[in-house]
């Protein structure tokens, strides 16, 4: 697979950023994207399902924003909304979150998107020397340090997580 197989990863290899590629096979079937990755990619890869974040697109009053969070963790929309200094949040329709980011969801990735939105990450991520998160697209997920992915997308870090 060349190296900058998505809009995630080129990002990534334009900011010189340290990264490592991992591939898993993607079951159309399966239920939950990020279940799915933990199941693939922890132990294989030498990590804890804490490691693993998925990227959830929300919508605010002004428009839309993102939130990166360890995928056995469930969203505070409360608190995300207050990270990003919205009043609330709910989350975005899937069309929506598609059209804006530029891919489709199960591929979401905080790096990449088609058009930047304000972005939180559970400042968990910060307690590991690199997280996982998608790489653009179901069955690609990117292994990068943390304070990669906070700087490459402008996010905000906070405790999001219910």
């Amino acid at each position: 697979m060349p190296r900058a197989a998505t809009p995630a990863i080129a990002a990534l290899v334009a900011a010189n950023v340290p990264h490592d590629v991992l591939q898993y096979h993607h079951d159309p079937r399966a239920e939950s994207y990020g279940e799915e990755a933990v199941a693939a990619l922890a132990a294989a890869n030498g990590v804890e399902p804490a490691q693993v974040f998925k990227t959830l697109v929300i919508a605010l009053p002004k428009g839309l924003g993102v939130a990166v969070l360890p995928v056995p963790e469930k969203l505070s929309l409360k608190a995300a909304a207050a990270a990003l200094g919205a009043p609330k949040a709910t989350m975005a329709d899937k069309a929506a979150a598609e059209r804006s980011t530029g891919y489709v969801v199960g591929g979401i990735s905080p790096l990449g998107q088609r058009r930047p939105l304000p972005t939180v990450v559970d400042a968990s991520a910060l307690r590991w020397d690199r997280v996982l998160c998608s790489a653009g697209k179901r069955g690609l997920d990117i292994a990068l340090p943390p304070q990669d992915l906070i700087r490459l997308t402008g996010a905000v870090t906070a405790d999001i997580c219910a």
